[in-house]
Parts: structure tokens; sequence; C-alpha cells
């Protein structure tokens, strides 16, 4: 991985619109968004074809004392971690207004000689906030430990004396603000959201089987009593089959070749090189396992779809670096491509598409049940023969709308799982494509299914580990590696209870009075 790394992704170290003049010279920035690295000398600064003396320049990583170019050495390194800054500051003439083009030489390990080429306006000068400008110094940070003791009540502080109020409850929270560290950033307080508990439900499946209690985290009214009434019907039906039929994490990087025929070329090599390019991606993770590489060309574009399985963890990050070492090598060895983006679009991350509701994102997980007749009606007062007709009417519906799905309502169980269990909630926008069928059968009795063919969820990373959403997934025994297919199932089996809940609250005319019920609760004994 990084062999050699193309020009296109060296310009992404420098960080744009931060060369700026200051009283003694300019300054501008650096982002290391490849490995964890050191520096180890500066060889070349050359702005406008004029050449710098190394010995002008200072280097500031964030939170750290600036370190003089010249008294760093292979064997004095200076670190230079993943995702960190550095100012590189220059002392000498300030420069004049303008777009100028900046040439830099940098000695590093493990990459060697990075010489990075770019163009950059220079911004307005930086001058020291007064003490009463508070708008000028912006909302406190600490780039070294921002979640630290001084720095949370600084923060706090300051949210308070700008909007004037007394914070009681957003301040108040259990864990330690560290465990936010890498999910929050300029963290100040928590989101306390009521989580009620549904179940258990009966799960007959490849990795869930028995019976689990829900937690759903939601402030919607009757949701939760909703999904209870669906999970008991499920239950006096033996519990809900459910399946995971597929499972994949994509990336689509897109490439500007000169003409079609290069872009077509460049697809067939694509196909030749699988191999390699598969290893290179392959070396970034040990759960990253790359499945495919599909071409989408359309002129000089040329679109390639890469699809990874990713373990435990949801992957969207894993699949990111892993794609990106895989074109760190096609750019290695196709030097016609003219311009390069690591994401085209196509992978349609947190969005719904019918690509992914097609060729699957995340988990695609069934689940399915046979309703004996006289449960239904027991249960939800509905007949097989409303239900199906309902669905059938509402097919019509979703197509008159121009939906990707035909499901009621999947989006509240999940929303109310994600937030519960740590999800990264934005991807309820194709999480939430549900398709459902029906079938009424000879003897009267009504089969059903949903299927969620771009489930996104984990149960390593992200989210998953903040304390409360940890205690929701254990709840469910679904916390840590190898739990992710068994979630799976159960989101899909809850899922299954609201469609079938909401599904006869509407055809039996139930679904106004249920929340008028709970309206009533709300405004008290003595009405609205």
């Amino acid at each position: 991985m990084f062999r050699l790394i193309p020009n296109a992704l060296l310009r992404q170290l420098y960080t744009r619109n931060s060369l700026r003049n200051t009283p003694d010279g300019f300054v501008f920035s650096l982002k290391n968004r490849l490995a964890d690295a050191r520096f180890t000398g500066l060889r070349l600064v050359r702005i406008d074809g004029r050449a710098y003396d190394p010995d002008v320049f200072t280097l500031e990583p964030d939170g750290a004392p600036p370190t003089p170019v010249t008294a760093i050495t292979p064997e004095r390194p200076l670190d230079f971690p993943l995702r960190r800054s550095v100012t590189v500051h220059a002392r000498t003439e300030p420069l004049p207004p303008g777009r100028h083009r900046l040439v830099f030489t940098l000695q590093t390990l493990p990459f060697g000689l990075l010489t990075i080429e770019v163009e950059d306006e220079l911004q307005e000068e930086i001058s020291p906030a007064g003490p009463d400008d508070r708008a000028a110094s912006g909302i406190p940070r600490d780039p070294v430990d921002d979640t630290g003791p001084d720095i949370l009540r600084r923060r706090q502080a300051y949210l308070e004396s700008r909007t004037g109020l007394a914070l009681q409850h957003l301040t108040a929270y259990s864990f330690d603000p560290a465990v936010s560290r890498g999910h929050c950033e300029q963290f100040v307080g928590a989101a306390q959201v009521p989580v009620g508990l549904a179940g258990p439900l009966r799960i007959n499946g490849d990795h869930a089987n028995g019976e689990f209690f829900i937690p759903l985290a939601t402030t919607e009214g009757t949701l939760v009593a909703s999904y209870n009434r669906g999970i008991k019907l499920l239950n006096r039906c033996g519990g809900v089959t459910c399946t995971v039929l597929d499972e994949g994490m994509q990336r689509a990087p897109v490439f500007v070749l000169p003409d079609a025929r290069a872009a077509r070329d460049l697809a067939r090599w694509v196909a030749e090189q699988e191999s390699a390019l598969r290893d290179e991606a392959e070396s970034t993770s040990r759960y990253a396992r790359l499945k495919y590489i599909t071409p989408y060309q359309t002129g000089r574009l040329l679109f390639l779809r890469f699809g990874f399985t990713t373990g435990d963890a949801a992957g969207q990050n894993m699949v990111t670096k892993a794609t990106l070492a895989a074109c760190h090598y096609l750019l290695q060895h196709r030097t016609e491509v003219e311009h390069f983006y690591l994401e085209s679009n196509l992978a349609t991350d947190k969005k719904p598409s019918f690509i992914n509701t097609l060729q699957t994102r995340g988990k695609r997980v069934t689940a399915e049940v046979t309703i004996p007749k006289e449960i239904l009606i027991s249960e939800l007062q509905v007949d097989p023969e409303q239900l199906d007709r309902h669905a059938r009417i509402g097919n019509l519906g979703a197509f008159l709308a121009g939906a990707n799905n035909n499901g009621l309502h999947a989006a509240n169980a999940l929303a109310a799982l994600f937030i519960a269990t740590g999800q990264d909630v934005a991807c309820l926008a194709e999480s939430s494509a549900a398709v459902t069928s029906s079938e009424l059968l000879p003897n009267g009795d009504l089969y059903g299914s949903v299927t969620l063919p771009s489930l996104v969820i984990g149960t390593v990373g992200g989210g998953t580990g903040l304390p409360t959403q940890r205690e929701c997934l254990e709840i469910m025994g679904c916390y840590g590696p190898g739990q992710v297919l068994k979630f799976a199932e159960i989101v899909a089996g809850v899922v299954a209870a609201g469609e079938l809940s909401l599904a006869a609250a509407i055809s039996s005319l139930d679904w106004v009075s249920s929340h008028e019920a709970v309206r009533n609760q709300k405004a008290g004994p003595s009405g609205t």
C-alpha cells in the first residue's frame, strides 16, 4: 500500500485556502490523509518559481510547539499522525495578494520523498482576536485532548455565555466524555432519548434463534405499543423466520479519461488486473474482502463500483481506505487518467437508490411469516383479505408516488434501533427501503414477507461501543465480533412486526384512534 502516491492524491495533503500572510511571513497547512507518518526533513520549497531557504520554516503540529525545520532529521523525526494537521510557518517577507503556485518536497517515513504541487489563493491576513471578540475566537477547542475536563468546561461556559442559558440536561450524562473521541467533535453534552422495551420477539433465524427483548429509542407515542402488537401476533404464529441473503459495502470512484475508447480500455485493464487490485485493497484491513469491481461507463468517464464484505462493522470507512489503496495501484500503472475522485455518488452512500435495492448494500435480509386466519382476526381485528387488498392498493400508491420501495414504515423501527444501538443514523436513507409482499393461501391464511436490501448496520466500530448503545446491543446479545448477522435477523423481525401492525391498523381504521388515545394521555384529564 502507498508504494507510489500519485500527484492527484498528494495534492489532497494540502489544506485548501490555508495560505495566509502573518505579521512575520506567511503560513499554510497540511493534513495527513494517508497513514501515520513522520517528517524527517524539508528538501525544497518554491513559490511562484522562487526558492526559499528551508531555514526560514518551522513546522507546528496540532497541540505541539513549533519545531524549526533545521532541527528535524532522520534521527530526530517529527511525528505526523493520521488525521492530524501541521502548520508550515515561513518567517520571511509576506506574499502579494492573488493566486500562488506552491511546490515543496517533504522527506518522510514511511513514504520517502513527497513532492506536492498545488495552487492556492492568499487569504486575509491572520490577526489576533481582541479580548471581547468572542465571535472571532470561535468555539473553544483543544487540538490534542478535546474531551478533557478543562476544555469541556470552557466550551460549555462559552455556549452558556453566548446563548444566555443555564444548561442542566445537555451537560448531564453518565459516561466519560473521553469515549466520544473519534465519534463527536467539539463534544458539549449528550442527548437523552427515551428508550422503550418491546418484546420478547421470537426469531427463527440462521443466526438469531430464540426470544429477544428489543430496545427502541423514540419520542413517538404509540410506536413501542405498535411494535409490541405486531410482536404478539408473530409470537402466536410460532415466531418470524429471518434469513440473511447477501452482504456488501461499496465505494465507487470515477476516472476521467481523454476519450471513450481510453475509458473502455481502462475498464478492460481493471478486469484483467482484478487480482492485483484485490491484493492492494485487502492489504489495508484484516476484515475487508473485495467481492467484485463493476464498471459503468458514460462517455469518457469510467465509474468503478467496488464491493466488499466488512466483517461485523458497517464498513464505510474500511472500504474507503481499501478502495483508495486499489486506486493508488491503478493510477500508478495508468498515467492516461486525467482526473480521479474517490467517490462518484454511484455507491449512493446515505441515499435511497434502485442500485442498492437490486445489488445489496450492507445486509440483505428477509423476514417472513405465515399467519393463520383466525389468529389474524383475533389479534389485529382484520381478516387476511383486507390486508392483502390494502397491500395491492398500497403498491399502486407507491408506484404513483415514485417511491423506491413499497414498505409502510420500516424507518420507524430502524430509527429507534439505530439510535439505541449506536448505528450511523444517516444510513436510514438507504436502510429503510423495504420490499414487502403478501399472498393469500388456499386455506385462507396469509403469507407475508419483508426484505431489507440495504440494511447498513454493525456490531463493532462506530457508535456501537458507546456505553448506552453497547448496553442496548447486549440486551439482544448482539455486541461485538461475530454478531452482525444475528443482529440483522433481529432487525428484520422487528420491521416485520411493525409492518403487520400498521397495515392492520390502517385496514381496520384503528390507526387514528390509537394516536388520539395517546394524545389525550399527554393532555391529561383536563383535555386539550
